[in-house]
């Protein structure tokens, strides 16, 4: 069985000290990923247990019992620098440090051996083949000390008689077992996924009893009976899930937006409200929370209640608004917000400022090179609110392109609908934008 490798590093896209953004994710899978498949170990990475900051049992666990560690020290992030002060406490051979800044290391770990890495001006690696070659030697190095006096722990290096907990009697056995477990699971609901409702059923049948899964198995559920639209599997899933787990905010997100789908927006807006109570604005979250509202205010509208209708509306306005100026980075709630400020009657001036504002960011996005569905979509409703067709046929080939779930693009479809009723309404017709709708439904049917 080959030996596990936990890996400490921040995960998706950061900005660190120097203004560089770091693709966290492409350092991993195209050098620090094959620098361990090559040194003959399994890869555990560590983002993938860690739910909304919660740094659980099972985190602990990999942390001290995996054999070997590799910690990426780029970004000096302290999640990071504090996972690798527990794993010098216990181990002090087995942990690879890389660095793929310009400049000194940060002072308390600068004399410690560490492998640098190049960084290119996209953020990946500049030459990742070299670079996860030195991983795999350096792991190969630390395979041979074991045992052998001290090389990358500070701990026993500087502390004369210190010695390690026995991790031969910390239950490695039932750990792996559990780990494996864990990978295995996380497979079978991927492949679950892509063949829909009844398929997800059945791969969470088989995890048999919740309690003793590890989060990250919980969350990938949960996100699973998303993906197949089973909002009440995910409502009924995290009323078993552990207490702790279940209040963490991503949860709680996801749970607020299952019940909006259920049909049952005044529960969903007191979670999502709660949440923002708790932990204040964040693009996340009063998006969720903006759907709410928007929905209300469509159901207000098809019952003909004018007041009940106008009166959601605006709150939708304002709780996107207020989402979007929480992270400018985030064109979600932007977008959202410029769209019904559009349909409201006059149209909400304040979209004429805000428009911009809503394309430069999805563009800045797409220009650090990681972008996904919604950037592309957004781009596409913005060139429709701007009437510009070109532009909207290029975004909506990217955006078909792009499509991972069902509800995706009819979300997207379901947006630009509204522009078309607003402008059908006031005697303008729009071919070209009609024509995009239909295809993204039709991408959703084939979803």
């Amino acid at each position: 069985m080959k030996p596990l490798c936990f890996v400490l590093m921040p995960f998706g896209r950061k900005t660190i000290a120097s203004g560089q953004s770091v693709d966290f994710d492409a350092v991993y899978a195209e050098l620090i990923q094959p620098g361990i498949v090559a040194a003959g170990m399994e890869p555990l990475r560590a983002d993938a247990e860690v739910v909304g900051g919660l740094i659980h049992k099972p985190m602990y666990e990999r942390l001290i019992l995996c054999d070997f560690a590799v910690a990426d020290l780029t970004g000096a992030n302290a999640n990071v620098f504090y996972e690798l002060g527990l794993r010098h406490g216990v181990r002090p051979a087995t942990t690879v440090m890389l660095f793929g800044e310009d400049g000194p290391l940060p002072f308390d770990v600068a004399p410690l051996r560490t492998l640098r890495y190049a960084l290119g001006a996209d953020g990946r690696p500049a030459d990742a083949g070299v670079a996860a070659a030195g991983v795999t030697r350096f792991l190969e190095e630390a395979k041979r000390a074991q045992g052998e006096p001290a090389q990358d722990s500070p701990l026993f290096q500087l502390l004369d008689g210190y010695q390690p907990p026995d991790i031969a009697r910390l239950k490695t056995d039932v750990f792996r077992e559990q780990a494996q477990y864990a990978l295995d699971a996380k497979k079978k609901l991927a492949t679950a996924r892509r063949s829909g409702k009844d398929a997800v059923s059945a791969a969470a049948a088989g995890l048999g009893d919740l309690a003793p899964l590890e989060s990250g198995v919980l969350i990938d559920l949960l996100l699973s009976y998303r993906a197949v639209s089973d909002w009440q599997a995910m409502v009924d899933l995290v009323a078993r899930m552990p207490k702790l787990l279940a209040r963490t905010t991503l949860v709680q997100e996801q749970y607020g937006f299952a019940l909006n789908r259920l049909g049952r927006g005044e529960e969903a807006e007191n979670v999502l409200r709660e949440i923002i109570a708790s932990r204040g604005p964040s693009s996340e979250t009063n998006g969720l929370l903006g759907r709410v509202y928007k929905d209300r205010w469509e159901a207000a509208k098809r019952e003909g209640d004018v007041i009940a209708a106008g009166g959601f509306l605006e709150l939708a306005i304002e709780t996107y608004l207020q989402g979007f100026e929480a992270d400018w980075r985030d064109a979600y709630p932007g977008i959202n917000a410029v769209t019904l400020m559009e349909l409201t009657s006059p149209p909400d001036p304040r979209r004429v400022e805000l428009l911009p504002v809503v394309t430069y960011a999805v563009k800045r996005r797409i220009a650090r090179g990681t972008p996904d569905y919604w950037d592309h979509a957004t781009l596409l409703e913005l060139a429709v609110l701007a009437r510009d067709a070109g532009a909207a046929m290029k975004a909506a080939a990217s955006a078909l392109a792009a499509v991972r779930e069902a509800w995706e693009a009819e979300t997207t479809a379901r947006n630009l609908a509204l522009i078309r009723e607003a402008r059908a309404s006031n005697g303008e017709g729009v071919g070209w934008a009609d024509r995009i709708e239909q295809a993204l439904l039709k991408k959703a049917g084939e979803a």
